[in-house]
């Protein structure tokens, strides 16, 4: 079957169709030269329609009630009349066997709403490949006209970096209690987080989730604030009794407010582009590097002389690199 033209998928996005935004975004997933050329393409197309939508990016310890949260905060916004996309960054899907997929299950009553879209990141591939769909998919959503755009770390470590570097609002939620937690979390995520809200702040929680949020204040208060005009606050919530929604809500929209109207959100969206195209070039570099057939035939060898200890590891890099310098010679 012939694949529709580039124009097809761009028409049918752009008219809110969407299971041609399911299509595209699949598209965009595929690892298939062709797919992706065409997925360029309509990116491309698409590029003039992006760029209007609110960025959240959420994370949270395990147990912290994360869908829960994602589901309440969704459903409050489409109540405010925003159209709503759940993207998830799970760079560990691949091992565990799509874990996000529960995510959306969990997800029902959301992802069951007419202005709501709830994609899982795809399975397998590195860190590196799925945050790059997911970047795309992010595009393609806004075309699609969706006004607040969530993406949901799943997975731990670095992702939390990858998702904060596509976002304009970066949420960490924690549970009450913080003593101890505050230990066990690391001083760079605090420092990425441009909001703390402290979930389960219900029942017997409440009088903990009030010493948490003292807690987390003092915390953030010896660490620099990553904007001049913003002060990273910290918010109580109960995802299930639904309090403290809309103040997380309304932090969000004054954190846009101010930093649009000092031009610190223009600057670092462009800074987020430059960075993504970089990460975009090493990425090409690497897969580049180890397709080239000079490399293929001499790489086994020289990790055994690495190895053995007959040549240093600066050694061999050189020797590889200066490889995809020399024309590859041709098959006979």
């Amino acid at each position: 079957m012939t694949e529709p033209d580039p124009q097809f998928y761009v028409s049918g996005i752009l008219e809110k169709n969407r299971r041609i935004l399911a299509r595209t975004i699949t598209l965009i997933e595929s690892a298939l030269p062709a797919h992706q050329k065409m997925a360029r393409e309509i990116l491309n197309r698409l590029l003039p329609y992006t760029g209007k939508a609110i960025r959240i990016g959420i994370t949270g310890i395990p147990g912290v009630g994360k869908s829960t949260f994602i589901e309440t905060f969704g459903m409050h916004l489409l109540a405010k009349g925003y159209r709503v996309a759940v993207l998830a960054v799970d760079p560990s899907s691949s091992l565990s066997g799509g874990s996000v997929l529960a995510d959306k299950t969990r997800m029902e009553k959301l992802s069951l709403q007419e202005n709501a879209f709830i994609r899982p990141s795809p399975s397998g591939g590195t860190l590196g490949g799925v945050t790059r769909k997911t970047r795309e998919t992010l595009l393609v959503c806004e075309a699609a006209g969706f006004d607040v755009l969530i993406v949901e770390t799943v997975g731990v470590g670095q992702s939390e970096i990858a998702v904060a570097s596509m976002v304009d609002f970066f949420l960490l939620l924690m549970l009450p209690g913080a003593g101890d937690e505050i230990q066990g979390i690391k001083k760079g995520i605090l420092e990425l987080a441009d909001g703390i809200a402290i979930n389960k702040a219900d029942g017997d929680n409440v009088e903990r989730a009030q010493k948490a949020k003292s807690d987390y204040e003092s915390a953030l208060g010896i660490l620099c604030p990553p904007s001049p005009t913003w002060k990273p606050p910290v918010l109580t919530c109960s995802a299930m009794e639904m309090n403290g929604i809309d103040d997380i809500l309304e932090t969000i929209l004054d954190h846009r407010r101010k930093l649009t109207a000092s031009g610190e959100l223009e600057a670092k969206r462009k800074k987020q582009a430059l960075n993504w195209m970089w990460s975009l070039v090493e990425e090409g570099l690497k897969e580049r590097f180890f397709r080239n057939a000079s490399v293929e035939k001499l790489l086994p060898k020289i990790e055994r002389d690495v190895e053995k200890g007959a040549i240093t590891p600066t050694v061999a890099a050189n020797r590889l690199l200066s490889l995809t310098h020399a024309p590859e010679q041709p098959d006979l």
